[in-house]
């Protein structure tokens, strides 16, 4: 049985392209109940889970702090999602649990199916388990994205790839790791984006290096983030890792993003690949440091470090 309820030919052919929403069953398995929530909590690597809160206005994206959950149990754990203002990212929880892995394979065996062509890897399958009313800013991701709701309701706002929701300097330093992947938002940009409400059963995926923002509904919210790689986006990663090498090294003023094969892209990977062997750009991305950590004894609450 389809995991996707709604594949078309049309949508198997826009799919890594465009924004496409689908409809999905995940919800209805009971791997996502609370149950099956906190023995994820209780068996996920403690030491990769990324524990978060931040302000209330969008705008103030360095509010985003990180945190620890110490040695709370996986019930303890959703009750403070529960009970707080927290985001939860269990990033590559396929790599760690047998059944995130089976469930990642059966996905992308499903996508490779109806979207001709389509060839995957660098998969990461991340569960996010996030508060009432809780929010990601503003960011892009360099890989591609699906985003699954399973629990609760979340708003997501998805721009263009273009002027002036990120320009061509700003993308460049996000995929060279110069900064962090979150940058400054303006509100009245809202008014280009694509927005889609998310209730548990559906998918939305867009463009790649599209920026986006989310903000939860009024109750605990549980979601799938896949990210992958094709073949074209990595092309289009080394492309644009390329021109911040060249826009660095040679003073090139306005390089061109190339896609798919072209002779002008296999130059440029020939460049990033050059570049990254010799080591000619040095990451140095905002790494948050632990400033909280959950309260014990008030879940909802948050002790500093």
């Amino acid at each position: 049985m389809s995991i996707i309820k709604d594949w078309t030919p049309e949508k198997g052919c826009a799919f890594t392209k465009q924004n496409l929403t689908f409809q999905h069953g995940l919800h209805e398995r009971p791997l996502f109940g609370d149950a099956g929530l906190e023995e994820l909590l209780d068996r996920y690597p403690r030491e990769k889970l990324g524990v978060f809160t931040m302000g209330e206005d969008p705008e103030a994206w360095t509010t985003w702090r990180r945190g620890s959950a110490g040695t709370l149990s996986g019930s303890k754990l959703l009750e403070a999602a529960q009970s707080g203002r927290i985001w939860l990212n269990l990033r590559e929880t396929n790599l760690h649990l047998p059944e995130y892995a089976a469930l990642g394979d059966e996905i992308f065996a499903e996508k490779q199916a109806h979207a001709p062509g389509l060839r995957t890897f660098k998969r990461d399958l991340g569960m996010l388990i996030s508060s009432a009313n809780a929010q990601v800013f503003y960011h892009l991701d360099v890989p591609l994205v699906s985003l699954w709701q399973l629990r609760g309701q979340k708003r997501v706002w998805v721009y263009p790839v273009a002027d002036p929701y990120v320009g061509d300097e700003a993308l460049e330093k996000i995929v060279l790791k110069e900064t962090a992947e979150q940058f400054a938002f303006n509100p009245a940009w809202d008014k280009g984006a694509a927005v889609y409400d998310l209730t548990p059963g559906k998918m939305v995926t867009w463009a790649q290096n599209a920026p986006h923002r989310i903000e939860n509904g009024p109750m605990l919210n549980v979601s799938l983030s896949i990210e992958f790689m094709t073949p074209q986006a990595l092309m289009r990663a080394n492309v644009i890792y390329a021109n911040g090498v060249l826009r660095r090294r040679l003073g090139a003023q306005r390089p061109r993003i190339q896609n798919g094969f072209s002779p002008g892209a296999l130059g440029k990977l020939a460049v990033a690949r050059g570049a990254k062997a010799l080591k000619l750009q040095k990451p140095n991305p905002r790494v948050l440091p632990t400033s909280f950590k959950l309260d014990t004894e008030r879940l909802g609450s948050l002790l500093p470090v």
